[in-house]
């Protein structure tokens, strides 16, 4: 009898132990978010805190109810490092591969910095079935392999805008400066890099070509590049009223310092990465006035009175890391997957990644960029109006340090200003 009773008490202390271990395991069970991006530059950097500040809210809030269980979300990066000059796409591949093997994510946010590195890296995302959400690689190339084989490649999604919708902005820009000035002279300098040759092929193509704008120039820099001085006497000589850089490299910001020591009497009206946050004007030593620049994404760096949701982004990043917002491209649309992907996994129920899939793409939310909806590209659609699409800017600097939105005209605030020595033709 007592024999019996201990074995009795053995068993339901097992029993225990094994409901316990059980139940604790289940708990700590996770939905894993990738974050494979060159964690060493400003907006892979950005980008992955604004993952994180994402993640964290949703947790606080319970984490994401999968079919009726809630789930913390858990954010694993590595550093592809796909940016750095130098590192061939092989060795970013390898990264990708390794977090994807190794930490076994439901999904992937950001993704590969340079395009080169995504559009070779989506035959393992395929490969894999991971579910990706880019918010930094630009070419519309992934886009044209994802419609020649849709099924093989429709886990890839990118929420940031591509540079095609940078053209459109840019475009729309200089329609604004010839409308209102009448110049139709532009010499063009960009990062010889795929996205920003692409952006400034487009440009010609779409606009200027069509528009009769005389490109009076294009230089084509390297990365790493921090002398440009030669192309801006060019330009000059030539008389061209406008210069349209395009450029993400740190290095990038020395061309506008050189434009206003040399004193070009022309508009400088583009994208350079590290003049978009609000540090530009210490770093740069004020000699950034007058520039002009494109915000890729509404939130990141920059927000609009009229998208408050842009703003309490804006202002939330900086009471969570003590620092404000300096990529114009990354942060919002990362920040936003985050938001995307827990929804689509809510209303698939499961995580399985053909099901997110399948929800990803019926995607329909209003958010610190806009309204975010996904084209049969798995692209997301940008436009002027916040409330039909998800929204870009551009915003000038001025003399005293701020920053003020010019375009597009739903969101601007201010009239271009000219640099001195250039002169309006109307």
């Amino acid at each position: 009898m007592i024999r019996r009773f201990i074995l009795l008490v053995i068993l339901l202390f097992i029993g225990v132990v094994w409901f316990v271990a059980g139940a604790a395991a289940y708990a700590a069970e996770s939905i894993v978010i990738g974050v494979p991006t060159s964690l060493g530059f400003l907006e892979g950097k950005e980008a992955h805190k604004a993952v994180q500040m994402a993640t964290s809210e949703i947790n606080a809030k319970g984490g994401v109810n999968v079919a009726g269980t809630k789930m913390k979300l858990k954010v694993v990066a590595t550093d592809l490092r796909d940016a750095a000059p130098g590192v061939p796409v092989p060795e970013a591949l390898l990264g990708l591969e390794k977090i994807i093997l190794e930490q076994k994510p439901a999904a992937i946010v950001v993704g590969p910095f340079r395009s080169e590195a995504l559009i070779a890296g989506m035959d393992i995302i395929a490969k894999y079935k991971v579910p990706m959400l880019g918010t930094i690689a630009m070419s519309p190339g992934s886009e044209k392999k994802l419609k020649e084989d849709p099924e093989k490649y429709k886990y890839i999604f990118r929420t940031c805008l591509n540079a095609v919708h940078l053209v459109k902005y840019l475009a729309g820009s200089m329609a604004l400066i010839n409308k209102e000035f009448g110049f139709n002279k532009v010499y063009v300098m960009h990062q010889d890099v795929a996205w920003a040759r692409a952006t400034a092929g487009f440009v010609k193509k779409m606009y200027f070509d069509k528009a009769d704008w005389e490109v009076l120039g294009e230089e084509a820099y390297p990365t790493g590049t921090s002398d440009f001085s030669s192309a801006l006497m060019k330009a000059r000589a030539k008389g061209a009223q406008v210069i349209m850089p395009i450029f993400d490299m740190p290095q990038s910001g020395i061309l506008v310092k050189q434009w206003k020591s040399m004193k070009v009497p022309a508009l400088m009206a583009g994208f350079i990465s590290p003049l978009a946050g609000s540090d530009a004007w210490n770093t740069f030593d004020g000699k950034i006035g007058g520039a002009m620049n494109s915000i890729f994404e509404l939130g990141s760096a920059i927000g609009s009175p009229k998208v408050p949701k842009s703003v309490e982004f804006y202002q939330k990043y900086e009471k969570t890391y003590g620092k404000a917002l300096q990529a114009g491209h990354g942060p919002a649309p990362a920040y936003e997957s985050v938001y995307i992907l827990a929804e689509a996994i809510e209303r698939a129920g499961s995580l399985d990644p053909d099901a997110i899939v399948a929800e990803l793409e019926k995607t329909d939310r209003t958010g610190v960029m806009g309204r975010v909806k996904y084209d049969d590209g798995h692209q997301a659609i940008f436009g002027a109006n916040p409330q039909e699409m998800a929204i870009g800017t551009v915003f000038q600097w001025t003399e005293d340090g701020q920053r003020h939105i010019v375009f597009p005209e739903s969101i601007a605030e201010a009239k271009i200003q000219l640099p001195p020595g250039l002169t309006s033709l109307k």
